[in-house]
């Protein structure tokens, strides 16, 4: 007798602000896909330009709509976990798109046997507003992948880290800029099964980072990982980091490796 392969369902969630521009090409990746149990939500919060004309040509194809002002990102994300019902969650920025039509058949495909993994995972392809490929992102998915892992940063893309929706809990609103690193990690720590589907599951919109957003983002994650890991800790991981970036010499590199 042949075991039924799972047939999980996918909460895809959107969350957007004034997107116009980069907006249908997200909603066409997702009704584009040829796996079929996948429930739509986008939350908007108020947008002003033609956010909203865009979604309503495609509303019969999404499950919900929010549009309503928000508190900031991580609020609307909020908003969207709790009217997502699917085994995992997913979350789509407007402008990033699932790296082809079939991935989400070609995420179920990797499943081994009847019960679902607690999070899968994969990697991430930058591209340019005119979806052509950059190049893979900088830091490389690890083969296995556990809480400790994000000690060497996000190793995983947020956008390619599904979890699955008994695990979830809200995104902690007391960080601005990278709740999500904080929100995987403490997905992980309560994780059984985490499965590398070894496959490019986003292509990722780079839009860039203005400099004064991205150090108010690291600070945020150097805060985080020492709540996780502990200060000594991630004060030892970051000093690494440095002497490695900044020296030649290979050697002083697997010396400190030693004090990890």
């Amino acid at each position: 007798m042949h075991s039924v392969h799972p047939t999980p369902k996918f909460s895809v969630i959107t969350v957007t602000y004034n997107a116009e521009k980069v907006l249908e090409d997200t909603i066409q990746s997702v009704i584009a896909q040829t796996y079929h149990h996948v429930e739509y939500i986008i939350v908007d919060g108020a947008s002003k330009d033609g956010t909203l004309s865009i979604i309503d040509r495609y509303r019969p194809r999404i499950h919900t709509v929010v549009s309503e002002p928000d508190k900031g990102l991580y609020d609307a994300m909020n908003k969207g976990i709790a009217l997502a019902s699917g085994d995992y969650l997913c979350f789509l920025n407007a402008g990033d798109c699932f790296h082809e039509d079939d991935t989400l058949q070609q995420m179920v495909h990797t499943i081994n046997g009847n019960e679902l993994p607690d999070v899968l995972y994969g990697e991430t392809a930058i591209v340019d507003e005119k979806r052509h490929f950059q190049h893979m992102r900088r830091l490389s998915t690890p083969e296995k992948l556990d809480w400790k892992s994000f000690k060497q940063g996000m190793l995983v893309c947020h956008q390619a880290f599904f979890a699955r929706h008994t695990l979830v809990e809200p995104y902690d609103l007391n960080y601005r800029y990278s709740a999500d690193f904080d929100w995987c990690i403490r997905i992980m720590k309560k994780a059984r099964t985490l499965h590398n589907t070894h496959l490019t599951i986003i292509d990722y919109l780079d839009e860039g980072t203005t400099t004064q957003n991205r150090k108010a983002s690291l600070k945020e994650r150097f805060r985080i990982m020492a709540k996780h890991y502990g200060l000594i800790s991630t004060v030892a991981h970051h000093a690494w980091f440095v002497l490695c970036k900044y020296t030649t010499k290979k050697d002083l590199c697997q010396v400190l490796r030693i004090f990890e």
